[in-house]
């Protein structure tokens, strides 16, 4: 039994992480073995988020000083909460845990300070993250560039293959 500094000390924690998420996802995991939570743990910390359970009326309280309107209360079963430093990747890794293990069920979700259900959470899920969308819109970037370039090269050895005929043809 947690007495009360505990419980005003994991509200602050948790209510702080919150803050500093870009996005919150929550999921039932009941009948998650403990190598599957500890692979999901992994796999959120490799992209700079973290996974917390907690009672939901301490994750309703913390969630409402963070300013989320979302109530934990309500959500079914046992949760667990994934806190993302960017938009998409807890949506993304859970989507993709859940697809494997059946046990994970996504509940609900939050984006900045915007509640956000299952489907969008799911919706989210499909979107390219930040590294993506840079590589997409180097890619984008460079491929007039390169396009020139190859140009360029071309006129260049078409150039050397004609002095190279004419050669040929004087000696």
């Amino acid at each position: 039994m947690q007495t009360k500094k505990q419980k005003e000390e994991i509200v602050a924690q948790v209510t702080e992480r919150a803050r500093e998420s870009k996005s919150i996802v929550f999921a039932e995991y009941a009948g998650l073995t403990v190598k599957e939570s500890m692979e999901l743990q992994r796999e959120m910390r490799k992209s700079g988020g973290s996974l917390r359970v907690m009672k939901k009326t301490l994750l309703s309280i913390a969630l409402k000083s963070a300013g989320i309107p979302v109530d934990a209360t309500v959500l079914p079963g046992q949760i667990v909460t994934a806190f993302s430093p960017d938009e998409v990747s807890a949506a993304k890794i859970f989507s993709e845990f859940s697809k494997k293990h059946k046990a994970l069920v996504i509940a609900a979700g939050s984006l900045g300070e915007k509640a956000l259900s299952k489907d969008e959470v799911l919706a989210l899920s499909k979107l390219p993250s930040l590294l993506e969308l840079r590589a997409m819109l180097v890619g984008t970037l460079q491929a007039p560039i390169s396009g020139f370039v190859r140009t360029l090269s071309g006129n260049m050895s078409g150039l050397v293959r004609v002095l190279g005929r004419i050669a040929e043809q004087k000696a």
